[in-house]
């Protein structure tokens, strides 16, 4: 099973126990009313909510507080949570949770007013029993996907209103090494078997100690904070979030390397022998370079010092100025240019890095006034390079052109004109930036973009982008892979520089597959051309792998035709190219926000009628042309990155029919105790694959209706279970519902309700 750990102890069998109504004597004068709070009196006590409910939407989790240490490759795991029943009635069940295989429970406690309970672990023939039960009694096909070979369960006595109850676990497992690289996964996807209400308080906390070097350390689920020790042998990553409700487990990958030189680690996947696979590289310089290896560099600051930077924005620009001055290295060279109603450089020549404080000086005199003229103070800058040193221009400010040149397109036929070797990182500093000028800039100069909300420092952000620039290790960087035909690499060519402890990720396809790929990576290291070759790469040429690869690639990949879009205006073969793509991976885009509503989207009429519709609609909003219309509807995807959001975040939500809780959620505020049913994203991405929600069923996207049909299979029915157990792949893609279409090797799975 891919997704092999613990349930975050929530499979949460929780049902609350009819115990009869009942109330509480309480001598009171006859003006005091149960509830209130009496002067001389305590309140009367509400009686116990009778009836029988189901993870009930009053059973809240305060805190899930994981700890991880991994010492050379064992890792040993401490979760710590507690459940608090706020509600008004008892809360009693059986908490079941799998465990990863070859897992050794080192300790397993459940506190009841300090008092531990007995925890067992079962074997595998044992648990599926249980899961079996269990899934028939709660009708929630959510339990299938963690079906494993060891079951943990723990019995809970009842939880009263107002108590809570605490478990802890330890546990220990080894991580195998792949291809240079471990992987940890922490089980945190528990939103469809804990309550409707998101954790309070979440955290997890990853020591790692190794005997070799680390290298690569990456995480494609969640955003974490690095803290890494200077011989580069160990490291923290932390994630902290406040009312979480958890919508994938946690993943942590990291690299280890035999050599003090430039590390290179793959991670492939192919979704069948058939088709294409795809591959990314992640690329990382040592995190710490001696001072004679990084290439020296020319730096020129270029701020915005209009009208509309007045106040605090100016100061904070001030001091972002002020810190990249102080912190250039020996062998650079630097200038600054200010600009508002026109421009002023500090100097008219590149100034060695020992007059910086001088320059900063001169910054922090100035005030804020004026216009904007952008095109006037890029093109300066740019004036100033040099084709023997790489440029780096930093570019910040708050606002569109408003002097001079003001055509975005002419600023960036402006800025292609110059033709030098330089790389712009911009700041876009609150929310009126032209956020399609500043991305184009960064996207064809080799740099990076950062937007610095209102409520954000502008200092802060700067300092912490020039800590990762200012020791370029490899400029002018080319990476070729011999032995395996590629495509559709992104970035794209030329690449990004290296930074010294900054992680380069390139994405891309390939054909066939090999087992013995050379990666040859090219550059300029101090003047001088320099080349490394890793050789032994695998790009399997069967199914398999780490499938998050396949989706970062589309969102890369739909990135490029929106940006293309912005440029040039809509044309119908990207239009359909971002819808196929769009329904494929589960990527939210202007073009696909509702295409769910077409009950036809996965055929290829349907897909050209809806981007037909698309088009037209967007045309008609705009009141011009498509290219306005395009540019209107790419503003709203203004970056590659932006497609990866997920689609909870973006779309409308729609209840499902048909889903698991044809009576509500189990609660206090609705009828009959019952609250209405939660909100479902009509688009889910399980694993490799994404499901729409058609007329009530989970219909996978690579499911053909015209060329098609499905094998079926009744919900619960022992021939379900005779299937999972010959082919528990299906699991994980059963757990969306009691009605689901899913096509694996071929076949079309169906599974229906009598």
């Amino acid at each position: 099973m891919k997704r092999f750990l613990m349930t975050v102890f929530l499979l949460l069998m929780v049902g609350v126990t009819a115990v009869g109504a009942q109330t509480v004597p309480c001598p009171m004068p006859p003006d005091c009313q149960p509830g209130v709070v009496c002067p001389t009196f305590p309140p009367c006590p509400q009686p116990i909510q009778p009836g029988v409910f189901t993870n009930p939407e009053w059973l809240k989790i305060p805190y899930h507080r994981v700890n991880v240490e991994i010492d050379s490759q064992i890792a040993r795991t401490s979760v710590d949570m507690r459940f608090d029943n706020d509600g008004n009635g008892l809360a009693e069940g059986t908490f079941v949770f799998p465990l990863p295989q070859g897992a050794v429970v080192e300790n397993l406690v459940m506190y009841i007013n300090d008092i531990p309970i007995e925890a067992r672990v079962l074997p595998a023939d044992e648990a599926r029993a249980v899961y079996d039960a269990i899934v028939r009694q709660y009708r929630d096909p959510a339990l299938l996907e963690y079906i494993g070979s060891q079951l943990v369960q723990a019995n809970v006595f009842p939880i009263p209103p107002g108590e809570h109850r605490r478990i802890t676990i330890t546990y220990s497992q080894a991580l195998t090494i792949d291809n240079g690289l471990i992987h940890y996964v922490y089980p945190l996807d528990v939103t469809r078997l804990t309550s409707s209400r998101p954790v309070e308080q979440t955290s997890i906390s990853v020591s790692v100690n190794s005997s070799e070097r680390i290298s690569n350390i990456y995480s494609p689920s969640h955003s974490i904070a690095l803290s890494r020790a200077a011989d580069d042998l160990s490291f923290r990553a932390g994630f902290e979030a406040t009312g979480y409700s958890p919508d994938q487990d946690f993943s942590l990958y990291y690299g280890v390397e035999t050599s003090d030189r430039l590390n290179v680690n793959l991670l492939t996947y192919r979704e069948s022998a058939n088709e294409d696979g795809f591959f990314m590289l992640l690329v990382q310089p040592p995190s710490q370079t001696e001072d004679t290896v990084i290439a020296p560099k020319d730096i020129v600051l270029v701020v915005d010092q209009s009208g509309s930077m007045d106040g605090l924005k100016w100061g904070q620009a001030q001091e972002a100025a002020r810190y990249v001055l102080d912190n250039l290295n020996p062998a650079d060279r630097f200038n600054v240019i200010l600009f508002s109603t026109g421009w002023r450089t500090y100097s008219s020549a590149l100034e060695p890095a020992s007059v910086a404080s001088s320059a900063a000086d001169w910054v922090m005199s100035q005030e804020a006034d004026g216009g904007t003229d952008i095109n006037g103070a890029l093109t300066t800058a740019l004036s100033f390079a040099d084709s023997e040193r790489p440029l780096t221009i930093l570019f910040i400010t708050d606002g569109l052109a408003t002097e001079g040149e003001t055509n975005p397109q002419m600023i960036l036929q402006n800025l292609d004109a110059a033709d030098v070797n330089a790389r712009i990182f911009t700041f876009g500093v609150g929310d009126d930036v032209d956020t399609f000028l500043l991305d184009t800039i960064v996207r064809e100069h080799r740099g990076t973009g950062s937007y610095v909300r209102p409520t954000e420092r502008i200092d802060e952000e700067v300092a912490s982008l020039y800590n990762r620039i200012s020791a370029p290790v490899l400029t002018d960087l080319v990476i070729d892979l011999d032995g395996v035909t590629i495509d559709t690499l992104y970035p794209a060519q030329p690449l990004p520089d290296l930074f010294a402890g900054n992680q380069l990720v390139i994405v891309g396809r390939y054909r066939d597959g090999a087992d013995d790929v050379s990666v040859r990576v090219s550059g300029t290291m101090q003047g001088s051309d320099q080349t490394l070759v890793y050789d032994g790469m695998d790009f399997p040429r069967q199914a398999g792998g780490e499938s998050f690869i396949a989706r970062l690639w589309a969102t890369r990949r739909i990135g490029e035709m929106m940006n293309n879009i912005r440029l040039n205006g809509e044309n119908p073969e990207l239009v359909d190219s971002i819808v196929s793509l769009s329904v494929r991976y589960g990527i939210i885009t202007p073009y696909t926000s509702f295409l769910i509503d077409e009950n036809d989207i996965l055929t290829q009429s349907g897909r050209d009628e809806a981007a037909r519709a698309v088009n037209e609609q967007a045309q008609m909003l705009a009141g011009s042309t498509s290219g306005a219309s395009a540019v209107d509807a790419a503003d709203a995807f203004s970056s590659m990155e932006a497609a990866a959001a997920p689609v909870a975040a973006a779309m409308p939500t729609m209840t499902a029919a048909g889903t698991l809780a044809p009576f509500g959620t189990p609660g206090v505020g609705g009828e009959g105790g019952f609250a209405p049913p939660a909100p479902v994203n009509p688009i889910q991405t399980v694993g490799d694959k994404t499901f729409l929600l058609q007329n009530g069923v989970w219909t996978d996207t690579t499911f053909a209706p015209d060329t098609m049909t499905t094998q079926k299979v009744v919900f619960l029915s022992d021939a379900y279970f005779e299937l999972l157990a010959a082919q528990p792949d299906l699991a994980e893609y059963f757990a969306l519902g009691e009605r689901v279409i899913v096509v694996l090797d071929d076949i079309a799975y169906e599974v229906t309700v009598e």
